[in-house]
């Protein structure tokens, strides 16, 4: 029997390393969700609206060359384009919010991988949220060696870093992680897909059950 819908949306974002299967994840709990009779919206970062499509195509798919400043302030205009547009709306009609990539991923990859200032990269963030936050983030987490093996070819300037980078961002999470435990549920996604994401649903389920 289908749950009923709950009274008011929650945002849940998901995030880890390339490769670490985050669509795979965000399909399948929205796929779950829906069953259980809950309103469920899909999204990512960046490129969830017309000007994020933009962005992402400046951010991953060209070859134009972008200082850190440069690639931090077009993550944070995505996130205050998309927040705007479509989160806020959404959670305000009592949707609840998948999130592929959100805030931890910019303080991972610009922050920690890029080596910048990560306060600095916070407070950029949180100027861009508009007091919007997770009610949970759900970390994927696998070693760097599984999540090239998974995703077999580079497909964008970020999946194309050297290992040291990739190595950085994937400290970076699991160092927000053990800063946020009660926002952070940190998974081992290294485990056969149909366990990940009964993990995913439990942890998800219990933190929507556990809201006042």
């Amino acid at each position: 029997m289908a749950h009923e819908t709950t009274d008011r949306g929650a945002l849940i974002t998901i995030e880890g390393i390339d490769g670490a299967g985050k669509s795979t994840q965000v399909d399948r709990l929205a796929e779950l969700l829906t069953q259980r009779g809950h309103r469920v919206l899909c999204t990512r970062e960046p490129g969830a609206t017309p000007l994020g499509r933009e962005i992402r195509r400046l951010l991953l798919e060209t070859e134009l060359a972008l200082t850190p400043d440069a690639e931090l302030m077009l993550f944070v205009a995505d996130r205050a384009e998309h927040v705007a547009r479509v989160i806020a709306p959404a959670l305000a009609a009592g949707t609840i919010v998948l999130c592929d990539r959100f805030s931890d991923s910019t303080i991972a990859y610009q922050g920690y991988g890029r080596e910048r200032d990560v306060e600095r990269v916070r407070r950029w963030d949180a100027d861009s949220r508009s007091g919007i936050t997770p009610d949970l983030t759900l970390l994927l987490d696998c070693p760097v060696s599984e999540g090239a093996r998974r995703r077999q070819r580079e497909t964008d300037r970020y999946q194309a870093l050297d290992r040291a980078f990739h190595e950085r961002v994937r400290a970076g999470f699991l160092r927000l992680a053990a800063a946020a435990p009660e926002r952070v549920v940190v998974i081992d996604s290294t485990a056969a897909p149909e366990i990940v994401s009964a993990r995913v649903l439990s942890a998800t389920l219990e933190r929507l059950g556990a809201r006042p």
